[in-house]
Protein backbone atom coordinates (compact mmCIF):
# COMPACT_ATOMS: atom_id res chain seq x y z
CA UNK A 1 0.00 0.00 0.00
CA UNK A 2 2.71 1.89 0.67
CA UNK A 3 4.57 1.79 -3.08
CA UNK A 4 1.31 2.54 -4.23
CA UNK A 5 0.82 5.82 -2.25
CA UNK A 6 4.49 6.64 -3.35
CA UNK A 7 3.55 5.71 -7.27
CA UNK A 8 0.23 8.00 -6.79
CA UNK A 9 2.95 10.87 -5.89
CA UNK A 10 4.95 10.56 -8.27
CA UNK A 11 2.58 10.18 -11.06
CA UNK A 12 1.01 13.66 -9.37
CA UNK A 13 4.32 15.16 -10.09
CA UNK A 14 4.35 14.24 -13.52
CA UNK A 15 1.02 15.79 -14.01
CA UNK A 16 2.20 18.87 -12.54
CA UNK A 17 4.49 19.51 -15.06
CA UNK A 18 2.25 19.19 -18.00
CA UNK A 19 0.25 22.50 -16.61
CA UNK A 20 3.34 23.80 -17.87
CA UNK A 21 2.97 22.09 -21.35
CA UNK A 22 -0.41 22.98 -21.40
CA UNK A 23 0.13 26.64 -20.49
CA UNK A 24 2.94 26.56 -23.40
CA UNK A 25 0.00 25.40 -25.85
CA UNK A 26 -2.48 28.51 -24.95
CA UNK A 27 0.39 30.82 -25.02
CA UNK A 28 0.23 31.82 -28.45
CA UNK A 29 -3.05 31.97 -29.53
CA UNK A 30 -4.04 34.72 -26.37
CA UNK A 31 -1.41 36.78 -27.59
CA UNK A 32 -1.81 36.20 -31.74
CA UNK A 33 -2.93 39.66 -32.41
CA UNK A 34 0.16 41.47 -30.46
CA UNK A 35 2.51 39.20 -32.57
CA UNK A 36 0.10 39.24 -35.46
CA UNK A 37 0.92 43.83 -35.18
CA UNK A 38 4.41 43.11 -33.83
CA UNK A 39 5.85 41.32 -36.72
CA UNK A 40 3.18 42.33 -39.50
CA UNK A 41 1.58 38.97 -40.06
CA UNK A 42 -1.64 38.16 -42.24
CA UNK A 43 -4.00 36.36 -40.47
CA UNK A 44 -2.71 33.05 -42.12
CA UNK A 45 0.77 33.62 -40.76
CA UNK A 46 -0.81 33.67 -37.11
CA UNK A 47 -2.79 31.08 -37.68
CA UNK A 48 -0.21 28.99 -39.05
CA UNK A 49 2.08 29.93 -36.19
CA UNK A 50 -0.68 29.07 -33.78
CA UNK A 51 -0.96 25.59 -34.45
CA UNK A 52 2.49 25.14 -36.06
CA UNK A 53 3.99 23.54 -32.52
CA UNK A 54 1.71 20.28 -33.43
CA UNK A 55 3.39 19.79 -36.56
CA UNK A 56 6.42 19.45 -34.28
CA UNK A 57 4.50 17.10 -31.34
CA UNK A 58 3.14 14.62 -34.34
CA UNK A 59 6.50 14.31 -35.97
CA UNK A 60 7.90 13.35 -32.59
CA UNK A 61 5.35 11.29 -31.28
CA UNK A 62 6.14 8.05 -33.04
CA UNK A 63 9.75 8.26 -33.03
CA UNK A 64 9.48 9.02 -29.19
CA UNK A 65 7.64 6.00 -28.94
CA UNK A 66 10.74 3.50 -30.52
CA UNK A 67 12.96 6.05 -28.59
CA UNK A 68 11.34 4.54 -25.15
CA UNK A 69 12.87 1.19 -25.88
CA UNK A 70 16.59 2.65 -25.32
CA UNK A 71 16.21 5.66 -23.06
CA UNK A 72 14.53 5.68 -19.37
CA UNK A 73 10.57 7.37 -19.55
CA UNK A 74 12.40 9.93 -17.10
CA UNK A 75 14.99 10.78 -19.23
CA UNK A 76 12.60 11.56 -21.92
CA UNK A 77 10.60 13.70 -20.25
CA UNK A 78 13.10 16.04 -18.75
CA UNK A 79 14.11 16.46 -22.21
CA UNK A 80 11.14 17.13 -23.44
CA UNK A 81 10.16 19.56 -20.74
CA UNK A 82 14.07 21.36 -21.51
CA UNK A 83 13.31 21.35 -25.19
CA UNK A 84 9.86 22.82 -25.37
CA UNK A 85 11.23 25.19 -22.38
CA UNK A 86 13.76 26.33 -24.06
CA UNK A 87 12.22 26.97 -27.58
CA UNK A 88 9.03 28.79 -25.62
CA UNK A 89 11.92 31.41 -23.83
CA UNK A 90 13.27 32.04 -27.43
CA UNK A 91 10.02 32.54 -28.86
CA UNK A 92 10.24 36.25 -27.04
CA UNK A 93 12.93 37.20 -29.37
CA UNK A 94 11.75 35.89 -32.85
CA UNK A 95 12.61 38.54 -35.37
CA UNK A 96 10.11 37.17 -38.51
CA UNK A 97 7.86 34.74 -39.70
CA UNK A 98 11.01 32.02 -40.25
CA UNK A 99 12.23 31.88 -36.90
CA UNK A 100 9.09 32.22 -35.01
CA UNK A 101 7.76 29.58 -37.12
CA UNK A 102 11.06 27.29 -36.22
CA UNK A 103 10.71 28.24 -32.14
CA UNK A 104 7.01 27.05 -32.37
CA UNK A 105 7.89 23.71 -33.86
CA UNK A 106 10.46 22.88 -31.69
CA UNK A 107 8.28 23.52 -28.38
CA UNK A 108 6.02 20.92 -30.31
CA UNK A 109 9.22 18.54 -30.50
CA UNK A 110 9.57 19.04 -26.88
CA UNK A 111 6.01 18.39 -26.09
CA UNK A 112 5.53 15.31 -27.94
CA UNK A 113 8.67 13.86 -26.04
CA UNK A 114 7.15 14.73 -22.17
CA UNK A 115 3.23 13.99 -23.00
CA UNK A 116 4.18 10.34 -24.85
CA UNK A 117 6.56 9.11 -22.54
CA UNK A 118 3.86 10.91 -19.79
CA UNK A 119 1.19 8.82 -21.23
CA UNK A 120 3.76 5.41 -21.29
CA UNK A 121 4.50 5.98 -18.05
CA UNK A 122 1.03 6.15 -16.57
CA UNK A 123 -0.74 4.05 -19.06
CA UNK A 124 1.80 1.14 -17.94
CA UNK A 125 2.13 1.36 -14.46
CA UNK A 126 -1.93 1.68 -13.75
CA UNK A 127 -2.64 -0.66 -16.68
CA UNK A 128 -6.43 -1.34 -15.35
CA UNK A 129 -7.40 2.09 -15.94
CA UNK A 130 -5.52 3.28 -19.18
CA UNK A 131 -8.33 6.05 -19.92
CA UNK A 132 -8.51 6.66 -16.52
CA UNK A 133 -4.80 7.78 -16.42
CA UNK A 134 -5.22 9.58 -19.87
CA UNK A 135 -8.57 11.37 -18.75
CA UNK A 136 -5.97 12.36 -15.14
CA UNK A 137 -3.75 13.71 -18.02
CA UNK A 138 -6.35 15.89 -19.82
CA UNK A 139 -7.32 17.20 -16.40
CA UNK A 140 -4.04 18.70 -15.32
CA UNK A 141 -4.00 19.88 -18.94
CA UNK A 142 -7.14 21.32 -18.43
CA UNK A 143 -5.70 23.35 -15.40
CA UNK A 144 -3.03 24.57 -17.70
CA UNK A 145 -5.53 25.94 -20.03
CA UNK A 146 -7.68 27.54 -17.27
CA UNK A 147 -4.69 28.98 -15.56
CA UNK A 148 -2.30 30.03 -18.98
CA UNK A 149 -4.84 32.79 -20.81
CA UNK A 150 -5.35 34.56 -17.42
CA UNK A 151 -2.05 34.31 -16.38
CA UNK A 152 -0.86 35.42 -19.78
CA UNK A 153 -3.00 38.59 -19.63
CA UNK A 154 -1.83 39.76 -16.14
CA UNK A 155 2.07 39.49 -17.80
CA UNK A 156 0.77 40.91 -20.74
CA UNK A 157 -0.74 43.61 -19.13
CA UNK A 158 2.09 44.48 -16.73
CA UNK A 159 4.79 44.14 -18.95
CA UNK A 160 4.68 43.16 -22.66
CA UNK A 161 3.78 40.56 -24.84
CA UNK A 162 7.72 39.46 -24.67
CA UNK A 163 7.15 38.46 -21.33
CA UNK A 164 4.82 35.72 -20.90
CA UNK A 165 7.12 33.73 -22.95
CA UNK A 166 10.19 34.45 -20.72
CA UNK A 167 8.68 33.81 -17.68
CA UNK A 168 6.85 30.27 -18.35
CA UNK A 169 10.40 29.23 -20.58
CA UNK A 170 11.84 30.05 -17.09
CA UNK A 171 9.81 28.11 -15.37
CA UNK A 172 10.61 24.53 -17.19
CA UNK A 173 13.46 24.20 -15.21
CA UNK A 174 12.21 24.19 -12.03
CA UNK A 175 9.71 21.42 -12.85
CA UNK A 176 12.83 19.71 -14.69
CA UNK A 177 14.17 19.94 -10.62
CA UNK A 178 11.49 18.43 -9.49
CA UNK A 179 10.89 15.48 -11.58
CA UNK A 180 14.63 14.75 -11.32
CA UNK A 181 14.67 14.73 -7.62
CA UNK A 182 11.43 12.99 -7.13
CA UNK A 183 10.51 10.87 -9.55
CA UNK A 184 12.07 7.16 -8.91
CA UNK A 185 13.08 4.99 -11.71
CA UNK A 186 10.95 1.81 -10.22
CA UNK A 187 7.86 4.19 -11.14
CA UNK A 188 8.99 5.42 -14.23
CA UNK A 189 10.43 2.68 -15.91
CA UNK A 190 7.79 -0.23 -14.57
CA UNK A 191 7.15 -2.76 -17.41
CA UNK A 192 6.65 -6.07 -15.22
CA UNK A 193 2.70 -5.06 -16.04
CA UNK A 194 2.90 -4.94 -19.46
CA UNK A 195 5.11 -8.00 -20.33
CA UNK A 196 2.80 -10.00 -18.01
CA UNK A 197 -0.29 -8.96 -19.69
CA UNK A 198 1.54 -9.80 -23.32
CA UNK A 199 2.92 -13.63 -21.91
CA UNK A 200 -1.10 -14.31 -20.89
CA UNK A 201 -2.05 -13.55 -24.51
CA UNK A 202 -5.60 -15.61 -24.48
CA UNK A 203 -9.32 -14.39 -25.16
CA UNK A 204 -7.72 -11.04 -23.53
CA UNK A 205 -5.59 -10.21 -26.56
CA UNK A 206 -7.75 -11.35 -29.73
CA UNK A 207 -8.68 -7.45 -29.88
CA UNK A 208 -4.74 -6.26 -29.88
CA UNK A 209 -2.37 -5.93 -32.53
CA UNK A 210 1.87 -6.33 -32.54
CA UNK A 211 2.44 -3.14 -34.95
CA UNK A 212 0.50 -0.35 -35.87
CA UNK A 213 0.05 -0.99 -39.26
CA UNK A 214 -3.84 -3.00 -38.67
CA UNK A 215 -6.95 -1.76 -40.02
CA UNK A 216 -8.92 -1.18 -36.75
CA UNK A 217 -5.39 0.93 -35.13
CA UNK A 218 -5.51 2.95 -38.67
CA UNK A 219 -9.13 3.78 -38.50
CA UNK A 220 -8.95 4.90 -35.12
CA UNK A 221 -5.59 7.09 -37.09
CA UNK A 222 -7.69 8.63 -39.34
CA UNK A 223 -10.22 9.60 -36.46
CA UNK A 224 -7.60 10.95 -34.67
CA UNK A 225 -6.56 13.36 -37.73
CA UNK A 226 -9.74 14.53 -37.99
CA UNK A 227 -10.60 15.42 -34.52
CA UNK A 228 -6.80 16.81 -34.08
CA UNK A 229 -7.87 19.59 -37.50
CA UNK A 230 -11.39 19.88 -35.63
CA UNK A 231 -9.95 20.67 -32.33
CA UNK A 232 -6.93 22.91 -32.97
CA UNK A 233 -8.99 24.82 -35.82
CA UNK A 234 -10.37 26.11 -32.72
CA UNK A 235 -8.12 26.68 -30.40
CA UNK A 236 -5.89 28.55 -32.42
CA UNK A 237 -7.81 31.09 -34.11
CA UNK A 238 -10.94 31.26 -31.47
CA UNK A 239 -9.47 34.16 -29.34
CA UNK A 240 -8.86 36.12 -32.52
CA UNK A 241 -12.00 35.60 -33.69
CA UNK A 242 -13.94 36.96 -30.30
CA UNK A 243 -11.37 39.54 -30.35
CA UNK A 244 -11.02 40.78 -33.84
CA UNK A 245 -14.79 40.24 -35.26
CA UNK A 246 -16.57 40.62 -31.48
CA UNK A 247 -14.17 43.14 -30.51
CA UNK A 248 -13.79 41.30 -27.21
CA UNK A 249 -11.01 42.68 -25.02
CA UNK A 250 -8.04 40.41 -24.53
CA UNK A 251 -8.82 40.14 -20.70
CA UNK A 252 -12.61 38.57 -22.20
CA UNK A 253 -11.09 36.24 -24.14
CA UNK A 254 -8.39 35.22 -22.14
CA UNK A 255 -11.72 34.34 -19.77
CA UNK A 256 -13.33 32.51 -22.38
CA UNK A 257 -10.49 30.54 -23.50
CA UNK A 258 -10.33 29.66 -19.70
CA UNK A 259 -13.49 28.21 -19.60
CA UNK A 260 -12.12 25.62 -22.16
CA UNK A 261 -9.74 24.53 -19.07
CA UNK A 262 -12.63 24.13 -16.87
CA UNK A 263 -14.01 21.44 -19.46
CA UNK A 264 -11.09 19.18 -18.63
CA UNK A 265 -11.62 19.47 -14.49
CA UNK A 266 -14.08 16.26 -15.49
CA UNK A 267 -11.60 14.15 -17.39
CA UNK A 268 -10.95 11.67 -14.73
CA UNK A 269 -14.12 10.85 -14.64
CA UNK A 270 -14.76 10.93 -18.44
CA UNK A 271 -12.09 8.11 -18.06
CA UNK A 272 -13.41 6.13 -15.69
CA UNK A 273 -16.76 5.77 -17.51
CA UNK A 274 -14.45 4.70 -20.57
CA UNK A 275 -12.78 1.84 -18.54
CA UNK A 276 -16.39 0.98 -16.84
CA UNK A 277 -19.09 1.32 -20.38
CA UNK A 278 -16.26 1.12 -23.13
CA UNK A 279 -14.14 3.88 -25.21
CA UNK A 280 -16.40 3.94 -28.29
CA UNK A 281 -19.25 4.58 -26.27
CA UNK A 282 -17.92 7.86 -24.71
CA UNK A 283 -16.77 8.78 -28.26
CA UNK A 284 -20.46 8.91 -29.78
CA UNK A 285 -21.01 11.34 -26.82
CA UNK A 286 -17.87 13.33 -27.08
CA UNK A 287 -18.12 13.94 -31.25
CA UNK A 288 -21.24 15.00 -31.55
CA UNK A 289 -21.06 17.19 -28.45
CA UNK A 290 -17.66 18.81 -30.03
CA UNK A 291 -19.36 19.18 -33.11
CA UNK A 292 -22.54 21.34 -32.21
CA UNK A 293 -20.70 23.28 -29.12
CA UNK A 294 -17.48 24.23 -31.47
CA UNK A 295 -19.67 24.82 -34.72
CA UNK A 296 -21.94 27.56 -32.43
CA UNK A 297 -18.95 29.05 -30.69
CA UNK A 298 -18.10 30.55 -34.54
CA UNK A 299 -21.84 32.80 -33.66
CA UNK A 300 -22.32 35.98 -32.15
CA UNK A 301 -24.23 34.59 -29.36
CA UNK A 302 -25.34 38.38 -28.97
CA UNK A 303 -21.66 39.13 -28.02
CA UNK A 304 -22.29 37.93 -24.89
CA UNK A 305 -18.87 36.93 -23.11
CA UNK A 306 -21.23 34.50 -20.58
CA UNK A 307 -22.62 32.61 -23.32
CA UNK A 308 -19.26 32.38 -25.00
CA UNK A 309 -17.69 31.18 -22.01
CA UNK A 310 -20.57 28.59 -21.26
CA UNK A 311 -20.59 27.19 -24.77
CA UNK A 312 -16.25 26.84 -24.37
CA UNK A 313 -16.79 25.07 -20.75
CA UNK A 314 -19.05 22.26 -23.08
CA UNK A 315 -16.52 22.41 -26.04
CA UNK A 316 -13.45 21.26 -23.17
CA UNK A 317 -15.96 18.68 -21.37
CA UNK A 318 -16.34 17.25 -24.76
CA UNK A 319 -12.56 17.59 -25.86
CA UNK A 320 -10.34 17.59 -22.95
CA UNK A 321 -12.69 15.45 -20.59
CA UNK A 322 -14.70 12.91 -23.27
CA UNK A 323 -12.49 12.80 -26.07
CA UNK A 324 -8.53 13.24 -25.28
CA UNK A 325 -9.05 10.49 -22.72
CA UNK A 326 -11.09 7.48 -24.68
CA UNK A 327 -9.59 8.34 -28.12
CA UNK A 328 -6.04 8.03 -26.70
CA UNK A 329 -6.83 5.06 -24.43
CA UNK A 330 -8.80 2.76 -27.22
CA UNK A 331 -5.74 3.65 -29.58
CA UNK A 332 -3.16 2.37 -27.12
CA UNK A 333 -5.89 -0.54 -25.95
CA UNK A 334 -5.65 -1.65 -29.97
CA UNK A 335 -1.99 -2.56 -29.26
CA UNK A 336 -0.99 -5.27 -27.22
CA UNK A 337 0.31 -4.02 -23.64
CA UNK A 338 4.32 -4.15 -24.69
CA UNK A 339 4.13 -1.87 -27.50
CA UNK A 340 1.63 0.79 -25.32
CA UNK A 341 4.61 3.71 -26.01
CA UNK A 342 4.08 3.04 -29.88
CA UNK A 343 0.22 3.28 -29.22
CA UNK A 344 0.61 6.41 -27.30
CA UNK A 345 3.41 7.76 -29.70
CA UNK A 346 0.40 7.25 -33.08
CA UNK A 347 -1.84 9.12 -30.86
CA UNK A 348 -0.49 12.19 -30.05
CA UNK A 349 1.05 11.77 -33.95
CA UNK A 350 -2.23 11.49 -35.78
CA UNK A 351 -4.00 13.97 -33.66
CA UNK A 352 -1.24 16.83 -33.63
CA UNK A 353 0.64 16.65 -37.54
CA UNK A 354 -2.47 17.47 -39.23
CA UNK A 355 -3.53 20.10 -36.84
CA UNK A 356 -0.36 22.05 -37.50
CA UNK A 357 -2.04 23.55 -40.42
CA UNK A 358 -5.41 23.44 -38.54
CA UNK A 359 -5.23 26.96 -38.34
CA UNK A 360 -3.93 28.10 -41.65
CA UNK A 361 -6.66 25.96 -43.21
CA UNK A 362 -9.51 27.74 -40.88
CA UNK A 363 -8.23 31.51 -41.48
CA UNK A 364 -8.63 30.36 -45.00
CA UNK A 365 -11.66 29.18 -45.25
CA UNK A 366 -12.44 32.93 -43.22
CA UNK A 367 -11.32 34.72 -46.14
CA UNK A 368 -13.52 32.86 -48.63
CA UNK A 369 -16.84 32.32 -46.29
CA UNK A 370 -16.74 34.43 -43.33
CA UNK A 371 -16.13 33.40 -39.62
CA UNK A 372 -19.25 31.35 -38.90
CA UNK A 373 -19.22 29.19 -42.10
CA UNK A 374 -15.41 28.43 -41.54
CA UNK A 375 -15.67 27.67 -37.92
CA UNK A 376 -18.67 25.47 -38.89
CA UNK A 377 -17.09 23.65 -41.83
CA UNK A 378 -13.71 22.75 -39.54
CA UNK A 379 -14.91 22.09 -36.28
CA UNK A 380 -18.07 20.38 -36.65
CA UNK A 381 -17.49 19.00 -40.40
CA UNK A 382 -14.08 17.24 -39.11
CA UNK A 383 -15.28 15.99 -35.63
CA UNK A 384 -18.31 14.29 -37.30
CA UNK A 385 -15.75 12.77 -39.72
CA UNK A 386 -13.66 11.18 -36.82
CA UNK A 387 -17.31 9.84 -35.32
CA UNK A 388 -17.69 7.96 -38.78
CA UNK A 389 -14.27 6.98 -38.75
CA UNK A 390 -14.53 5.48 -34.58
CA UNK A 391 -18.06 3.74 -35.66
CA UNK A 392 -15.62 1.78 -38.72
CA UNK A 393 -12.87 1.15 -37.03
CA UNK A 394 -15.55 -1.08 -34.58
CA UNK A 395 -16.96 -2.73 -37.36
CA UNK A 396 -13.16 -3.82 -38.01
CA UNK A 397 -12.59 -4.65 -34.75
CA UNK A 398 -15.46 -6.89 -35.02
CA UNK A 399 -15.05 -9.05 -37.61
CA UNK A 400 -11.05 -9.23 -36.37
CA UNK A 401 -11.73 -10.61 -32.45
CA UNK A 402 -14.46 -13.04 -34.82
CA UNK A 403 -11.98 -14.56 -37.48
CA UNK A 404 -9.28 -14.67 -34.27
CA UNK A 405 -11.97 -16.54 -32.06
CA UNK A 406 -12.75 -19.38 -35.12
CA UNK A 407 -9.37 -19.75 -35.52
CA UNK A 408 -8.44 -19.97 -31.52
CA UNK A 409 -11.69 -21.37 -29.91
CA UNK A 410 -13.21 -23.31 -32.90
CA UNK A 411 -16.13 -22.82 -35.55
CA UNK A 412 -19.09 -23.48 -32.92
CA UNK A 413 -17.82 -20.62 -30.29
CA UNK A 414 -16.59 -18.26 -32.76
CA UNK A 415 -20.52 -18.45 -34.24
CA UNK A 416 -21.71 -18.89 -30.58
CA UNK A 417 -24.04 -15.14 -30.37
CA UNK A 418 -24.19 -16.54 -26.43
CA UNK A 419 -20.60 -16.51 -26.18
CA UNK A 420 -20.18 -13.53 -23.33
CA UNK A 421 -16.83 -12.56 -24.61
CA UNK A 422 -18.36 -11.90 -28.08
CA UNK A 423 -21.17 -10.13 -26.22
CA UNK A 424 -19.01 -7.99 -24.48
CA UNK A 425 -16.97 -7.22 -27.85
CA UNK A 426 -20.36 -6.36 -29.76
CA UNK A 427 -21.47 -4.30 -26.85
CA UNK A 428 -18.09 -1.70 -27.05
CA UNK A 429 -17.71 -3.01 -23.56
CA UNK A 430 -13.96 -4.44 -24.51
Amino acid sequence: MQKRHAALVMFLILLLTYILNAVDRSLFSVLAVEVRGAMNLSLPQVGLASTMFTLGMGIAAIPTGYLLGFMSRKSVVLLGLFIFSLATLLTAYAQGIPDLLAYRFISGLGEAMQATALIAIGTCHFYKHRALVTGSISCFYGIGSFLGPTTTVMLLNAFDWKRPFIVFGLVGVITMAAVWIWVKPWFSESKENEEALTRAGGTAALGTNETIWNPNTIALGIAAICAGVAVFGLFGLYPTYLRNALNFTPAQAAAVMSAIGIGGFVAPLSGWLGDRFGYRRILFVALPLAALSGGLSFTELNRSVFLHAALAAIYGVSILSLLYSNLSAIIIESMTPAKTAQGSGLFIAAYYIPAAFAGYLLAELKEVFGWTAAGVIQTSGFAMLSLVMVAIAGVMRRKAISARAGATLGPRSAHNTNSPYLQEISNGTK
